[in-house]
């Protein structure tokens, strides 16, 4: 009889936040994958508990520490760009795979990453976002775009996120674009009381960011041509919803060597 493959270990960065608290509570029930640390900047303790009283994992306030004390496989991490460099510079230089949900990361960012991931033999999973149903409003987005000469995306969510707009909405618009082969119209009013009224501009797409409480995250695109209008629109009830595409990158990065940018690569969309 053949035994189970041992356990993917798995780092979270970040690991006192929102997204990091809610992953920990997915591996901490998931079979195939093994919370071995975590790493929280202001961390006070050596261990941190489990959820559910699962046991602990430890815990260190930067991943070098925290390297030094625990054997893993891969980092994932959730916090903010020039943490999630640092972060990425120091697992891929380990021979660690990471997989990372942090929006605001540049070009640059990237082609380093790529860079060092490729170097060490090592795969790089950065998404803009988990959750499955906005990575499809992103691939519809691209098929239909080059359909409609007018395009819009309203975004929301709570008053605490740093960026604006999401990473969600700029690689909507850019599907948008890319899916049309050409700048949408944009038409310019002949005067704007308020500047800044039509919102930013991508590709001749506008993009209009809400922040207000009693929001988590909404995507909605508007497109129109003559005599009609298209909506698509995906609104995140609650966390939960990115953890299967959390997970489903997780099992997957073994798989590259360099960096993959986007859930949509994983998933096996075209």
């Amino acid at each position: 009889m053949s035994s189970q493959p041992a356990p993917l270990r798995v780092i979270v960065h970040g690991v006192s936040g929102r997204m990091g608290q809610e992953v920990l509570r997915a591996l901490a029930r998931t079979p195939d994958l093994l919370p071995v640390g975590g790493v929280h900047r202001r961390a006070s303790a050596d261990t941190l508990p489990l959820p559910e009283g699962r046991g602990v994992i430890l815990l260190a306030p930067t991943l070098e520490a925290l390297l030094g004390r625990v054997h893993a496989h891969v980092v994932v991490d959730f916090t903010t760009a020039e943490a999630c460099l640092q972060a990425a510079r120091v697992a891929l230089g380990r021979g660690l795979h990471f997989v990372t949900g942090t929006t605001g990361l540049t070009q640059d960012h990237l082609g380093e990453m790529d860079r060092l991931a490729r170097q060490h033999g090592v795969g790089v999973i950065v998404a803009p976002n988990f959750a499955v149903g906005a990575v499809l409003l992103i691939h519809l987005s691209r098929l239909v775009g080059r359909y409609f000469d007018y395009a819009d995306v309203i975004e929301a969510h709570h008053e605490a996120k740093i960026d604006a707009p999401s990473g969600t909405a700029l690689a909507i618009a850019r599907a948008l674009a890319e899916g049309r082969g050409s700048p949408f119209t944009r038409p310019t009013p002949e005067k704007e009381p308020l500047p800044g009224s039509r919102g930013a501009d991508l590709h001749g797409v506008g993009i209009h960011a809400l922040r207000m409480q009693g929001r988590l995250a909404h995507h909605e695109v508007i497109l129109g041509t003559a005599g009609q209008t298209l909506s698509l629109r995906h609104d995140t009830i609650s966390r939960e919803c990115y953890i299967p595409g959390v997970l489903l990158a997780l099992r997957r990065v073994h798989a590259y060597k360099g960096l993959v940018y986007g859930l949509d690569k994983v998933m096996g969309l075209p």
